[in-house]
């Protein structure tokens, strides 16, 4: 079964094609991501009408590019697999529009898929095989705007345990790079710096770290890292990484210590991360450590190319939706910027 899958939903135009084959393998035919960084670089954030226009400008040489790639020609695609939301409406009905008339041209299934249902299953794919996730399940999802933690009972089954209260985890990384102008994207810049840095030089807040529930809040935080600035230091006397370091440290603390709690009281047998965020190497290492000292559960972590935004996790998605013939009806497949998974 080969799937194309396809991604528009923020300001990557990603295009793959996966062959998945008996015994659980799944051969990478293609992965192609054109990527929109350096335009929206100067802005310092994705301007929504320009990322559209490129995604127009883009999507159908990329897939073309993406099936001389692979070696295939269209007629052997079987199943087409398109993030629908959320995201920018304008993005994605570039993808959704390009996979509707695909689907009628070529006259195959196509599937309608839920951005971050991608990013939870771009968790399963490792050195050509799909890993086994055993139920029941959690993910911490820190992808963009969303930061949850999410139960699953089975495949397509979810529950959310708990969910951000304001600013997500990347949304406190963008807006605290943005503030001490360390570059962009603000993340990975802040990930990079933080390296060389003191992660204990400032003992940052941990919002909602010990409340009962599962929620987050990274909005105070970052407003700390604002009031530090602003009360203790000038600007050119900043000890930049030892800040940044202490804060990806308060966000990382947060983070881990809810989903360990989770994982205990829901008795999963599978810890999962996905998201942009997930390709922080100080959150990757501090999780699979803490859930490998609980000893009976399964860790899983997508590979640091799957954790952006890419068309293999919405392959990887859609395969089990095909395995369901849970199809879409090309007549009603649309975007739809605020679909929420949970």
């Amino acid at each position: 079964m080969i799937i194309l899958g396809i991604e528009t939903s923020c300001d990557e135009t990603a295009i793959s094609l996966l062959d998945f084959q008996k015994g659980n393998l799944a051969k990478l035919l293609a992965n192609v991501v054109s990527s929109q960084i350096k335009i929206h670089k100067k802005y310092g954030g994705v301007v929504p009408e320009v990322a559209a226009r490129q995604h127009l400008v883009n999507i159908l040489p990329t897939i073309s590019f993406a099936l001389n790639k692979a070696r295939i020609k269209s007629k052997e695609i079987d199943i087409i697999a398109t993030a629908s939301g959320p995201g920018l409406i304008t993005s994605l009905m570039v993808g959704v529009e390009t996979a509707k008339v695909l689907a009628y041209a070529w006259q195959i299934p196509v599937i309608g898929l839920n951005h971050i249902e991608g990013h939870i299953y771009a968790n399963i794919l490792a050195n050509g095989k799909l890993a086994k996730i055993e139920f029941p399940a959690l993910c911490l999802v820190v992808s963009g705007g969303h930061t949850e933690l999410i139960y699953m009972q089975n495949h397509g089954d979810y529950r959310l345990v708990g969910r951000t209260r304001d600013d997500a985890a990347g949304e406190a990384f963008d807006k605290v790079a943005k503030l001490l102008k360390v570059g962009y994207p603000g993340g990975p810049m802040i990930e990079k710096l933080a390296k060389k840095g003191d992660s204990k030089a400032f003992d940052f807040p941990r919002p909602m770290l010990n409340y009962k529930n599962y929620d987050f809040s990274f909005s105070g935080l970052k407003t700390s890292v604002l009031y530090l600035v602003k009360k203790e230091f000038q600007y050119k006397k900043i000890p930049l990484t030892n800040l940044l370091a202490s804060f990806q440290q308060a966000v990382v603390d947060v983070l881990t210590e809810k989903t360990v709690r989770a994982a205990k009281e829901f008795k999963v047998k599978t810890v999962m991360l996905a998201g942009g965020v997930a390709a922080n190497q100080r959150l990757r290492q501090t999780l699979e450590a803490k859930i490998k000292k609980l000893g009976r559960i399964k860790f899983l972590k997508p590979n640091i190319q799957f954790c952006t935004d890419n068309a293999v996790m919405i392959a990887l998605a859609g395969y089990f939706h095909a395995l369901n013939k849970n199809f879409t009806p090309w007549q009603k497949l649309k975007a739809d910027p605020n679909w929420e998974l949970v």
